[in-house]
């Protein structure tokens, strides 16, 4: 007998190795018939900000309601998108939060997260040639505690709005909540030893594959592919117009790019969570004995 279908939601702070995540999982489903399109992704499973399939859901105009109201409903949404039977994995950005109703957004019954986490120093460098913004621009967004994608008027955006908080408030809104069960990947531990935490996030969600499976599917996920395929046709998902969206995945970029001025920005903010996930500060921020006890 077939066990119910769920949701999974890959979750994580922009910039943090959703996408390749993504492409690893179509990859998985292409099998031998890979390495898939980046622009094909046909086990892309959905995005939780997708306003159609909020539309489709619903037989609502979001343009026609307010952002608090598209919340409320949305929970609602995701208990439609769960399969009858297998797996869904949908991108997420948003902080674990509740809906102005009091319902969790993402709290669907059955439904389980993996969530990615990076270095925020790496975070900022990213973020900032994927947006063409600033690094210091970038750094106000990583700090902002009321950040937020798609906040404008209503119906204006091809996406619902997603709260996102500062880099410490999302990491900590899905690692602190008790709703559903979350498994937490480090990127740069993902970079290591790709094939061992992928094949662990894919056992948390109950997904049984081969090591054989797994191994096909990070070599046709390896980022010279990735690098390859974008250079040929391009990546529908690129924001940038100078810059490439898998312009390197390098851990530790952020030594060659930003300034100690900002690094000491970033620090300052989330020293208490970078040390609770291992990443050495270069700075000397204040931090708290209690986070001191968590790292």
């Amino acid at each position: 007998m077939n066990a119910p279908g769920r949701i999974v939601w890959l979750a994580s702070y922009p910039k943090s190795g959703n996408t390749w995540f993504r492409i690893f999982l179509a990859n998985l489903a292409a099998g031998e018939n890979g390495p898939t399109d980046i622009n094909d992704l046909h086990e892309r499973g959905g995005m939780a900000y997708n306003r159609t399939e909020f539309e489709l859901a619903t037989l609502l105009d979001s343009g026609l309601i307010s952002h608090d109201d598209i919340d409320n409903l949305r929970p609602y949404v995701y208990r439609r998108l769960t399969p009858p039977i297998g797996q869904r994995w949908i991108k997420v950005h948003d902080a674990y939060m509740a809906a102005p109703s009091g319902e969790p957004i993402f709290g669907v019954p059955g439904t389980c997260a993996v969530y990615l986490v990076r270095d925020p120093r790496d975070v900022v460098v990213s973020f900032a040639f994927h947006n063409s913004m600033t690094v210091d621009d970038t750094i106000k967004l990583l700090n902002s505690t009321d950040s937020a994608f798609c906040r404008g008027g209503k119906g204006l955006e091809p996406q619902l709005r997603q709260l996102l908080l500062d880099w410490s408030g999302n990491v900590a809104s899905w690692l602190d909540q008790t709703d559903i069960p979350v498994h937490c990947i480090r990127y740069e531990d993902l970079r290591a030893e790709p094939e061992r935490h992928f094949a662990a996030a894919l056992e948390f969600a109950g997904r049984i594959v081969s090591q054989a499976d797994v191994q096909r599917a990070v070599r046709h996920s390896a980022f010279d592919e990735l690098r390859r395929q974008e250079a040929e046709r391009g990546f529908a998902e690129r924001m940038s117009r100078t810059s490439p969206f898998f312009r390197s995945g390098r851990v530790g970029d952020w030594r060659g790019q930003l300034t100690d001025e900002q690094v000491a920005c970033i620090e300052e903010a989330h020293a208490e969570t970078m040390l609770r996930f291992g990443y050495a500060l270069h700075t000397r921020p204040h931090v708290s004995s209690e986070s001191l006890v968590k790292g």
